[in-house]
């Protein structure tokens, strides 16, 4: 190929073009531009053409139109080493365009705002840039397409070393390119059709009107070292298109990098300490379950009541915490090998004495108050599956009392408890608790007796005011019988089994409270 002579610039994001293009004349380069760009590097003391003046054509339709035109996209889509493709260029005075800038109307900004309006989100919804990129990117093998400022150093060392770009450049700039207009037009997509969108659904809507498509549109954060285990590659991504609490947002302010478990753990933290909003609290979780959970008057307390639970399992554990970390929580830490801590905040007296354990990854995430997303996606082979968040707790309404005693004030609160954690944890689930903390906890077992059986291992019992909530019904009265054995005086689970009356008299029999909640909350 011979020397590259000429570059089309037109940019929404400003950053590093005057440089670029300053480059780009320096090495000889004509230069045509359109509307700011053009004004900015004619500012600058940078010669450019205006690309109404190349074409002889002017903008019109208040700028809808001006690169939609055959010099310009004749000159960027002509093979070079195609014969026929360049007498025709000749027979029609257009010159090649070798080198084309451009990213795009900043439309996921304008939507992100909530007074937007449908026809001004219209409005920046660009046409020719699109098309100028996909045009280049498909000529890559004579073009180079530039949608990243990160780019413009190396196409001008490239340009400035060999006269040319180099084709293994010219094509990861146009795996870029396509990549670019792609989430472009995704973003727009989800936009046309937020009505029926999960990203806008209630979590609880039971008439979800999906959209027959689903454009989803993901940014890379980070590569992760591996994922569940080393042979298997890993990445983190953020949901571009999500409104709302997201874990992508949190700082990490020390200790190593955080792994693709890690992030499925803290992921798991985050949603738990959620619950609590009104209280400080605190969840222990090892393998995406929580091994205790706890709320008290301070930080501390909660998270001491939370250790309480199991502290066999909660060493080497992750925590979240719904409160700023501070020194006197961190001096609690001491003896316990923890993996990772999220909270909303970290004192400066916190990370000082957090400085010892440099391998404790540390993420700070500000805003717990903002609602997370509606929605949860999950992977399938080949496919995948949406659902609303499972963001309800029980309803008063819906809850009702079974037995023939009324549960006590104490243990209706330690059942509101249980019930805000069960949902949290691995079906079959069994959560044993009383007064604002977990004692014991079943979790993902086959059978719900043998959840019950666990959850008993794990806890001091008998205690009693030791209430039992159960992530769906019991199938038996055995669960029942089990838990009268340890010393439980209530029980909340939602109901339906064929069995409930069977299972409603063992409770009787027992002198338990039993109250049903109408809502269940598997967790697979």
């Amino acid at each position: 190929m011979g020397r590259m002579q000429r570059a089309l610039l037109s940019v929404s994001h400003k950053e590093g073009i005057v440089e670029f293009a300053k480059g780009l004349h320096d090495l000889g380069m004509e230069l045509l531009s359109t509307g700011g760009t053009a004004h900015l590097l004619q500012t600058a003391g940078i010669p450019v053409v205006a690309v109404s003046d190349y074409t002889g054509f002017p903008e019109i339709l208040d700028g809808r139109v001006k690169t939609l035109h055959p010099r310009i996209h004749g000159g960027i889509l002509a093979k070079r080493d195609d014969a026929a493709h360049q007498s025709a260029l000749a027979v029609h005075g257009i010159a090649p365009i070798d080198v084309v800038a451009v990213n795009l109307y900043p439309f996921a900004d304008v939507i992100a705002r909530p007074e937007v309006s449908r026809e001004e989100a219209f409005e920046h919804i660009d046409i020719g840039g699109p098309t100028l990129v996909r045009a280049a990117a498909k000529n890559y093998q004579g073009v180079a397409v530039l949608v990243d400022p990160a780019d413009y150093p190396r196409v001008l060392e490239e340009l400035r070393v060999d006269g040319d770009v180099r084709p293994e450049t010219r094509w990861r700039l146009a795996q870029k390119a396509f990549c670019h207009t792609a989430q472009y037009d995704a973003i727009i997509a989800a936009y046309l059709v937020q009505d029926q969108s999960p990203w806008t659904l209630p979590a609880t809507s039971t008439e979800a009107g999906f959209p027959e498509t689903l454009t989803l549109t993901f940014a890379k954060i980070q590569e992760l070292r591996y994922g569940e285990n080393p042979h298997q590659p890993a990445a983190f991504y953020r949901d571009l298109l999500g409104r709302g609490l997201s874990l992508a947002q949190a700082q990490q302010l020390q200790g190593k990098a955080l792994s693709y478990t890690n992030l499925l753990d803290v992921n798991a933290a985050l949603g738990l300490i959620l619950e609590f909003p009104d209280a400080p609290a605190c969840c222990i979780i090892k393998h995406t379950n929580p091994c205790g959970v706890g709320i008290g008057d301070t930080a501390v307390e909660a998270f001491e009541r939370a250790r309480a639970c199991d502290p066999v399992s909660a060493y080497g554990g992750i925590i979240g915490v719904n409160r700023p970390l501070d020194g006197a929580f961190v001096q609690a830490l001491k003896g316990l090998l923890v993996e990772a801590i999220i909270a909303p905040a970290v004192t400066q007296e916190a990370l000082a004495a957090l400085r010892r354990r440099e391998n404790l990854r540390l993420l700070a995430l500000p805003g717990l108050e903002s609602a997370p997303p509606p929605y949860e996606l999950r992977s399938v082979m080949g496919g995948l599956l949406v659902q609303g968040r499972d963001g309800e707790s029980w309803d008063a309404a819906q809850v009702h009392v079974v037995s023939r005693r009324q549960p006590t004030q104490e243990e209706w609160q330690s059942l509101s408890f249980a019930w805000r954690v069960c949902k949290h944890v691995k079906s079959n689930a069994i959560v044993l608790a009383r007064q604002g903390q977990t004692v014991g906890i079943g979790a993902g077992q086959m059978s719900r007796v043998d959840a019950v059986r666990l959850a008993a291992t794990k806890a001091q019992l008998p205690t009693p005011g030791t209430v039992l909530a159960s992530d769906a019904f019991f199938p038996f009265r055995d669960g029942i019988d089990e838990a009268a054995q340890i010393g439980v005086t209530a029980v909340a689970h939602p109901g339906g089994s064929i069995r409930d009356e069977e299972v409603r008299q063992a409770a009787d029999e027992h002198g338990m409270a039993m109250v049903l909640t109408g809502l269940r909350h598997f967790k697979h």
